[in-house]
């Protein structure tokens, strides 16, 4: 038996080793587990090899033997040499348990002391392979790993085959990879005919661009810019191989490309892709150069860029592979785009240039013609400045804020030193378009070359203000910014607009002071009026009226009014701290859902024509929050993940987004995942110094809590939102919606009294300011209280009242959940009608983990009304009123599961409640409770 060092080791698995292959590797792990085999295959570089030797490491000791091959092409030509990598160091254990015709074959074709071949040997060499594998396997598993199969020499790939065939019912698994070529082959076929029966064959695609994130971040690469990992994502087409060259390759250039540019290609991926290419005519290469260069090459491009034989010459590079063919013609499409990027790194730059100059003519679009203007140019040229400038702005228009940063500063490279306007503004004008298409990370680069360069105070403050603004709501970390910001401003109104509407988002932000936030912004506004700064002054009165809304202030509604005066600036009507956006908060929060809706529908789709990526993920959570009040918890739950997905890949606003589809998940999807999100957007704004959002992601947490049946955590949770807005100065109940869980909440632990202060302090507030759906929510919470008090029957009107005034509002989760307490309530046994309606309510919400909730009630023992407390326990005045119900049902014999039904309670509040009662009476089990009343009754 031979088993190699490494596998001798504890098995582990490796996830660092399968980034973005975790559901691939976990299926193919089952699948060895079971006692099955695996085949992996995909094009090269994919990380078919990667895979294998994570789940040999994980599986390999649990075999008692392991072989192992890995073929290469140089030596596919050699006989028996797979075999030899496989067999040759258990030979001496195996050759005494074989035939002799069977050992003599088998020793001659892997020692080569004698002549021996297919031909000559082929029945006994293959009964040889197949009788090696089962004596072996007669003492313990078996775990055959080949690599690379498609250069196993043909002679071992025959025998191999023939055993695995044969080997159903013995402990022989086989972990191979293959090499195959496009999505649709199936080239793998034939490896997976020369399996064992049942072979599981696993396919590896493309990473997703998140996933060659995390790769080139855990590889040493994690300092490149967002937009330079989608362009590696891009160039490499998700191969992590391909994608970690590149990585690397960027990380050695001693300087970056330039825009509009390819990536730099290393010359291992030049060979790897372009091997062919000598093959082509100096002609037909050429036709491919300018394919290379160009955005959407197609044939009639090539002609008017001056390839007369351009079908001709790309029907050769297609024969060579180097094109794909396919149902999209006439567009001319590289194989891979690594080929497209190799190529043109593998030009001189004179041919590029002059590639460039034929596109520049060539190409319908301006925008197109602009840059290959800028790529076939050197040196500055004002002329060619102005006419980028010119193709940023119509980019810019038609919502391609990314194209136009990019070509915004090509306009700056070839502005000259005293050209107007000035290389500083172009850039400026770049970073500020990064920004919007979510490139933070280039915005915030281009912000600080400029700061490095700019003597203008304008130019300066400007830069500032991309720097803070690229900081997001981790604005703690350029505290030092702003001094130097107001410096350069001196006394210019304009300039001092700029930074005190920054301002006010600090004192928000990380001072959590809602009042300083508010003068601030206020006094932004004034400044921008006196400098006849509109949009500022607009984007500082709907800040204000943001603030104002939130706090609950009189003020809220008057200064949206003024944030809506005309004149208005189109960039702040439709922008995510635009007054458009204040009046949508003021809509769900004053209980107008369905104008909220078309309000945050509108603004969506206009920021998503100008493509601003942070505005997107704003309003797709503003709309996903519209759904769930109304109680559309699939719509929202679909849109939140949407959110989500675009905040984790542009790096915009991801806590505020993890938020809310953590409440999503805990309506309408898992609740395990809402708990997780929700922890991880505590976390990202207690390390953010966060504070606002803070308090909506432990909302949010003990939202989840809630639902996950731990009304004990809720109560952790919601008690520090409560400690939070007090100090933040947040009065308006209807903006984090917590009151109403917290009180709940309280009430299953038994602490009914603090739910009726939570609910008194709530409703004072929600009644001055005309919160309809709150009130309603808190006198849905306050009937629990009168339940648990005893009062069934004021319980069960106000409950009625509840759901009545929540169906009316459009709030239909809400109403659901008001359903399910009534039902709860009124005892009834499954198949009653209040459960029914419960049921039906959630169901049409698609309310997955609160129907699981109405599903467990049904299992649960009948409830009854609350018993008030035994004569015999009337004088043990030192329990709670929760506290004396417990123990009454205890007196009666009933199980902690029949009390929580029964008070509406879950079983760790009565365990809770237990363990005071038994501290209270100086008691330990519930045994002495009895004795102790039967005591009293005796007396």
């Amino acid at each position: 038996m031979t088993v190699r060092r490494d596998f001798q080791e504890p098995a582990r698995c490796r996830p660092d080793l399968v980034i973005g292959r975790e559901d691939l590797f976990a299926g193919a792990r089952d699948q060895l587990a079971s006692g099955g085999s695996v085949l992996l295959h995909g094009p090269a570089g994919i990380g078919k090899s990667t895979v294998l030797r994570a789940l040999a490491e994980e599986y390999g000791a649990t075999a008692r033997t392991v072989l192992r091959c890995s073929a290469t092409e140089s030596e596919s030509h050699l006989p028996f040499l797979a075999l030899a990598d496989l067999l040759g160091l258990v030979l001496d254990d195996v050759s005494p348990r074989l035939p002799v015709a069977q050992r003599t074959a088998l020793e001659s074709a892997l020692t080569g002391r004698g002549e021996s071949s297919l031909q000559r040997d082929g029945l006994a060499l293959r009964l040889a392979v197949l009788s090696a594998l089962r004596a072996l396997a007669a003492q313990g598993g078996v775990l055959v790993v080949a690599d690379d199969l498609q250069w196993l020499d043909p002679a071992s790939a025959e025998l191999l085959g023939f055993a695995a065939r044969r080997l159903e019912g013995t402990p022989v698994q086989l972990l191979c990879a293959v090499r195959t070529e496009g999505q649709e082959s199936q080239e793998y076929d034939r490896h997976l005919r020369a399996c064992p029966p049942g072979t599981l064959a696993v396919r590896l695609g493309p990473l997703t661009r998140t996933q060659v994130a995390q790769l080139l971040d855990h590889r040493g690469h994690g300092g490149l810019t967002r937009s330079t990992v989608r362009e590696i994502h891009r160039t490499s087409g998700g191969n992590p191989l391909f994608a970690l060259e590149l990585g690397r390759a960027l990380a050695e250039s001693p300087t970056p490309p330039r825009p509009g540019e390819p990536l730099p290609v290393p010359t291992s991926l030049r060979a790897l892709v372009l091997s062919r290419l000598d093959m082509l005519s100096v002609e037909a290469r050429r036709t491919l150069l300018v394919a290379s260069a160009g955005a959407r090459p197609t044939p009639a491009l090539l002609h008017a860029a001056g390839r007369t034989n351009a079908e001709a010459e790309c029907a050769q590079a297609a024969e060579l592979g180097l094109l794909a063919t396919g149902p999209d013609a006439p567009a001319v499409r590289f194989a891979h785009p690594l080929i497209s990027a190799a190529l043109y790194a593998e030009t001189p730059a004179h041919e590029r240039r002059a590639a460039h100059e034929a596109l520049s003519t060539a190409a319908s679009d301006p925008i197109e013609r602009a840059r290959h203007l800028a790529l076939a140019s050197t040196g500055t040229d004002p002329e060619v400045a102005a006419r980028l400038a010119e193709a940023a702005a119509l980019a810019r228009d038609r919502g391609a804020p990314s194209v136009a940063a990019n070509l915004g500063l090509l306009a700056a490279r070839h502005t000259p030193a005293d050209g107007v306007p000035s290389q500083q503004e172009r850039r400026l004008q770049a970073a500020e378009d990064a920004i919007t298409a979510g490139e933070i990370d280039l915005a915030r680069d281009i912000a600080r070359e400029v700061l490095a360069r700019a003597t203008v105070p304008a130019d300066r403050v400007r830069a500032w203000i991309i720097v803070i603004d690229s900081a997001g709501h981790t604005m703690a970390e350029v505290d030092a910014v702003f001094p130097q910001a107001l410096a350069d401003a001196g006394d210019d109104p304009r300039l001092l607009a700029l930074v005190h509407y920054q301002l006010a988002w600090r004192a928000l932000i990380v001072e959590g002071d809602f009042t300083e936030a508010r003068a601030a912004a206020a006094h932004a506004a004034e400044l921008a009026a006196r400098g006849r700064d509109r949009r500022t002054e607009l984007l500082s009165l709907a800040f204000q009226a943001q603030t104002e809304t939130l706090m609950g202030h009189p003020e809220a509604p008057r200064t949206i009014k003024r944030a809506l005066k005309e004149p208005q600036d189109p960039r702040v009507a439709w922008h995510h701290n635009g007054a458009g956006s204040a009046r949508f908060r003021w809509l769900v929060m004053g209980d107008q859902l369905a104008e909220a809706r078309a309000t945050v529908t509108a603004l969506l789709r206009e920021v998503r024509r100008r493509g601003s990526v942070e505005s997107e993920v704003h309003f797709l959570r503003g709309l996903a929050e519209t759904e769930l009040r109304a109680g559309h918890c699939g719509r929202a739950l679909e849109l939140a993940r949407d959110s989500l997905r675009l905040a984790r890949d542009s790096g915009i606003g991801e806590t505020a987004s993890a938020m809310l589809t953590s409440l999503a998940e805990a309506s309408g999807g898992d609740v395990d995942r809402a708990l997780a999100l929700a922890r991880e957007a505590v976390e990202h704004a207690e390390e953010d110094g966060d504070q606002m959002y803070l308090s909506r992601a432990l909302g949010a947490l003990g939202y989840a809590q809630l639902v996950a049946g731990d009304p004990a955590g809720t109560v952790r949770s919601l008690r520090r939102v409560r400690r939070l807005e007090l100090g933040l100065g947040i009065t308006d109940p209807a903006r984090g919606r917590w009151q109403g869980d917290l009180a709940e909440a309280l009430v299953r632990i038994g602490e009914a009294a603090e739910a009726q202060d939570v609910i008194d302090a709530s409703r004072e507030h929600a009644l001055r300011l005309d919160r309809e759906s709150v009130i309603a929510v808190l006198d849905r919470s306050e009937a629990l209280v009168r339940a648990a008090r005893g009062d069934l029957e004021a319980a069960v009107a106000q409950l009625t009242s509840a759901q009545d005034r929540l169906g009316k509002l459009g709030y239909g989760l809400e109403e659901a959940r008001a359903a399910f307490a009534l039902a709860r309530l009124r005892g009834r046994r499954p198949g009653s009608s209040a459960f029914d309606e419960a049921t039906r309510m959630f169901r049409r919400c698609r309310a997955l983990p609160w129907l699981r909730q109405v599903g467990e009630s049904l299992t649960a023992p009948e409830p009854e009304p609350a018993l008030a407390a035994p004569e015999a326990l009337d004088a043990l005045d030192v329990l709670a009123a929760m506290e004396r119900q417990v123990a009454a049902l205890v007196m009666e014999g009933a199980t902690n599961r029949e009390i929580a039904a029964r008070l509406f309670i879950s079983v760790k509040t009565v365990e809770a409640t237990l363990t005071r009662v038994y501290r209270k009476l100086g008691i330990r089990s519930r045994v002495d409770i009895v004795r102790l009343a039967a005591a009293r009754r005796a007396k």
